[in-house]
């Protein structure tokens, strides 16, 4: 487990970008930390290190967005999945195994589901507003 400290968002997406220039395909990256903690900022670095030109925008209402740079990048957005039901609606199953990166906020809502593999990343306020805490467990950044 890797242990990071970041006191803007401009910092979280920077180790995103780092996080995203080392993927190699297939991988789930599951994200846990409350209401602006810094998943999106995250993800959005993570794209970058994809190459992915466009904007990242959370998919709070469509539950996943596509991006393609030099792999595709599924964005999901667990924060209102409650059931099994709720997450088979997702498509997530579908996802895996696409040689794609799978990156999902509010992995808390869905922890049953991820698999063994996945990377687990979770967010934690420090002691000023925008100071994170980021843990990494699974993979090296």
């Amino acid at each position: 487990m890797q242990k990071f400290t970041t006191v803007s968002p401009e910092e979280t997406e920077a180790l995103g970008e780092k996080i995203g220039a080392g993927l190699k395909g297939g991988e789930v990256l599951a994200l846990f930390g409350g209401m602006g903690a810094g998943k999106t900022a995250l993800t959005r670095g993570i794209a970058r290190g994809l190459g992915i030109p466009q904007g990242v925008s959370s998919p709070t209402f469509a539950l996943v967005h596509e991006y393609h740079g030099r792999l595709a990048l599924y964005h999901f957005d667990m924060y209102r999945v409650e059931s099994w039901d709720d997450l088979y609606s997702t498509g997530f199953f579908d996802y895996l195994g696409t040689g794609g990166v799978l990156v999902v906020e509010w992995s808390e809502n869905i922890e049953n589901a991820l698999p063994e593999s996945a990377v687990r990343i979770c967010f934690q306020r420090g002691k000023s507003d925008n100071e994170r805490i980021i843990t990494v467990e699974g993979m090296d950044p």
